[in-house]
């Protein structure tokens, strides 16, 4: 029998449970406390963010029973024929609850025939009957649709709340874990509830002692190891563009991601900026550092020089927008270190 997969596991089935969306929740709760009920949501936003969930957790503050939840995939039920079975279902009043829920996902991805179709039925919807609509691209979605539903954006979770979750999964399954490691399996997640569950399942399917070392994580997952990225930062400290492109160029040759391998850079060279301009928090941001780096943050924070500023940040932040529209994706982040190192010399 196969494993439950973590994301199913662990998906939140009320409101309280959700995490990361706390301004649509709270207008949510709101309205179906106050019996103000739409007859369409449409629920917008990038992948794994939960708006599916959401969906069935609205379905459930309803009362809508499991066999009156309707879900359909729209990226392979897309044609006007399938709509129309949609459109005739309707008509049926639910077995036992007081609202039929049809839950489209990816609706975008629907024919503009079947768009149509949906389009007649939203206009008429009978009174036992609400759609849930969820697209990770609104702009594919009709005007028409849109203006008939309630619509809600849905925000990628920070690293933060990733990093929250990972740690209290792998504690209910018995699995340790430090900060370190919880942070890089938030930062693979990139955004994604689901992405980061499945990265921790797929890490702890490879552990033999249910305990999660950060280089055993960097193993499993191909990320870059905590020394390439401190290589990288020293040589900003240290003025030294050769040893900055010396370690992009290992990360390259190791087939690591650039721009995770840039989000972890950019991670360490904040912490190490609030340390040094927000001595009262130092305290508190030196429990996120895991051991073997403290000695490599104490040295950081010597710098005499004015390399670690927030133009310095600044200037990666720019690679880190450029990344993903680079054809050499090393490019932006050398780019950045001439820049930076190169104007001080």
């Amino acid at each position: 029998m196969s494993e439950l997969a973590l994301y199913r596991k662990y998906r939140p089935s009320a409101f309280d449970e959700v995490l990361g969306q706390d301004h649509i929740v709270k207008v949510l709760k709101g309205a179906l406390k106050l019996g103000n009920i739409s007859h369409a949501y449409l629920f917008y936003g990038p992948r794994g963010t939960g708006k599916t969930s959401i969906a069935r957790i609205v379905a459930s503050e309803l009362g809508t029973k499991d066999h009156d939840i309707y879900e359909i995939d729209a990226a392979s039920n897309r044609k006007i024929e399938d709509i129309r079975e949609v459109r005739d279902s309707v008509r049926t009043m639910p077995f036992d609850s007081k609202y039929k829920v049809y839950i489209i996902d990816e609706v975008h991805m629907l024919t503009k025939e079947a768009f149509n179709a949906l389009l007649k039925t939203l206009e008429e919807p009978p009174a036992h009957v609400i759609f849930i609509l969820a697209t990770t691209e609104l702009e594919k979605v009709p005007d028409t649709i849109v203006s008939r539903c309630q619509t809600f954006t849905f925000h990628k979770p920070n690293i933060s709340i990733l990093k929250d979750l990972v740690i209290s999964i792998a504690k209910k399954e018995g699995v340790k874990i430090d900060n370190a490691g919880a942070e890089l399996i938030a930062l693979l997640g990139d955004g994604s509830f689901r992405d980061t569950q499945s990265t921790l399942q797929k890490v702890m399917s490879f552990s033999k002692d249910k305990v999660l070392s950060t280089k055993e994580i960097e193993e499993v997952t191909g990320a870059p190891s905590g020394e390439l990225v401190n290589n990288f930062i020293i040589s900003i400290v240290e003025s030294d563009i050769e040893k900055g492109l010396k370690a992009i160029k290992s990360a390259e040759e190791k087939n690591i991601d650039i721009a995770i391998y840039l989000k972890l850079i950019l991670i360490k060279l904040r912490l190490a900026l609030l340390m040094r301009y927000a001595p009262e928090m130092k305290k508190i941001l030196e429990e996120e550092i895991v051991d073997s780096d403290k000695e490599f943050f104490k040295e950081v924070l010597k710098e005499k020089k004015g390399m670690i500023t927030s133009k310095t940040l600044e200037a990666l932040l720019e690679a880190e927008r450029n990344i993903r529209h680079s054809f050499i994706k090393s490019l932006p982040l050398e780019s950045a270190l001439i820049k930076m190192v190169g104007v001080l010399q």
